[in-house]
């Protein structure tokens, strides 16, 4: 072959790559929308499958049909980084309607890449100390959407691990620097709501699950301690790992989702993430009638639940206490 042949054999596929996905829309029904999601969990995880589920549900109730008048792309990332910015790019690219985030992480990879296509976030912490919005009432940008805890949980977190395990003496908070940049919020909670408890709070950065590991390998050597993982990416794109970890060391732990207590996790109580996504339907269903995200306010969690494995419970030789089972919104036996 020529070397002009050649030349103009690569301009022209390097073109059709570039236009695939202009000529995939193309082929699709016209008026249809579309409607990025980047995914911080894993495709397999059951639960995160469920959020998804009622987000669909939401939007039918709404008129929004999938392959009627809308249309989903998914990147699933788990908590990979250069999965997130790849998945970020990939769905810019698309030039859809708007893009559903689920982390910090993929929220932040989105907002340095567009400023023009609509990002809504389902399930984070902190939005305006992390830079994605100006206020909460006024997010001011392409970027609003629905948080997940307020700090004031920290202080929850210590006294529910307490009423289960009354010997508690020592909590250790494991967060990952990357996943969670807001984590000082949460840790400066813990700090001045542990004393009153009569618990000594051990905050452990930790890069990695080799960096976990080691630090439950040697807090494992103090007696009456117990764990509280506070909710990020890396969290949760490490459930079954964690909880078989906590489990080998005999850790009491306090979760923030349900999927670690169904792991094998003592305890979970956090805000009912299906629900926010159950509500982000209502954002979707505005911002393609028009509405612009910089005039919707952030919006917080309105239902919360405690899931207690009493299976765990006994293997951890502790006994929970029937006020707090009756008030559990699920037991796990």
């Amino acid at each position: 072959m020529r070397r002009r042949d050649l030349i103009t054999l690569s301009g022209s596929i390097a073109a059709a790559m570039l236009l695939r996905p202009v000529a995939a829309r193309a082929q699709q029904p016209a008026g249809l929308r579309h409607i990025g999601l980047l995914m911080a969990q894993n495709e397999t995880n059951a639960e995160v499958q469920g959020w998804v589920a009622v987000l669909r549900e939401g939007l039918e109730k709404l008129g929004w049909v999938e392959g009627r008048n809308i249309h989903f792309e998914f990147r699933w990332t788990g908590s990979n980084a250069d999965l997130m910015r790849r998945g970020a790019e990939e769905l810019i690219a698309l030039q859809p309607d708007l893009i559903v985030t689920s982390s910090s992480p993929t929220t932040a990879i989105l907002l340095q890449l567009t400023r023009t296509i609509p990002v809504l976030f389902t399930n984070i912490v902190d939005p305006v100390g992390q830079g994605f919005v100006a206020s909460l009432s006024h997010p001011g940008a392409n970027a609003t959407g629905l948080v997940n805890l307020e700090v004031s949980m920290a202080g929850k977190w210590i006294e529910l691990l307490k009423e289960v395990m009354p010997r508690l003496a020592r909590v250790v908070v494991p967060y990952n620097p990357a996943s969670a940049p807001y984590a000082d919020l949460y840790l400066n909670y813990f700090k001045s709501a542990a004393p009153p408890l009569r618990v000594e709070v051990i905050v452990a950065a930790v890069a990695d699950m080799a960096a976990f590991e080691a630090v439950a390998a040697t807090q494992a050597r103090e007696p009456n301690t117990g764990f509280i993982l506070m909710p990020s990416a890396f969290m949760s794109g490490h459930t079954g790992e964690i909880a078989a970890l906590m489990t080998q060391h005999q850790f009491p732990a306090i979760y923030t989702t349900r999927d670690f207590a169904k792991a094998g996790g003592l305890l979970a109580y956090g805000n009912d993430i299906a629900d926010n996504y159950r509500r982000a339907a209502t954002f979707v269903d505005r911002i393609l009638k028009g509405e612009k995200p910089s005039d919707l306010p952030i919006e917080f969690p309105v239902k919360f639940a405690l899931i207690i494995n009493v299976k765990t419970a006994k293997a951890l030789d502790l006994s929970v206490p029937p006020t707090l089972l009756a008030t559990a919104d699920e037991v796990i036996e």
